[in-house]
């Protein structure tokens, strides 16, 4: 899990309350799920599976541009997999909008 969800008060104090608020009510809502295909059947936050160097990841929508970068812990991507899929890596959040990847939380 990236460092920065390990501590919402330096992430509030670095990026602001409504991002910080914004970014832990996903981070509260993937956790809180048994297993991430829980969560994908959902559509919480318009999860979505990423292409190209973002293949093994999932963005969730955090606000306009801004994505956290989930993995799932699992050996693939399939639905089968997905569904036994108890454990995600919280990768950051980013803006991968354009013509490159912009971390805000890495």
């Amino acid at each position: 899990m990236a460092k920065a969800f390990s501590d919402f008060e330096l992430m509030k104090k670095n990026h602001g309350a409504e991002f910080t608020k914004r970014v832990k009510k996903r981070y509260d809502q993937i956790l809180a799920m048994p297993c991430f295909s829980e969560y994908l059947a959902l559509g919480l936050g318009n999860p979505h599976a990423l292409v190209g160097d973002l293949e093994r990841f999932y963005g969730v929508s955090v606000t306009g541009n801004l994505r956290m970068l989930i993995e799932p812990v699992c050996e693939d991507l399939s639905v089968e997999s997905l569904k036994g899929c108890e454990e995600v890596i919280m990768r950051g959040v980013v803006d991968y909008h354009g013509q490159k990847i912009e971390w805000i939380i890495p």
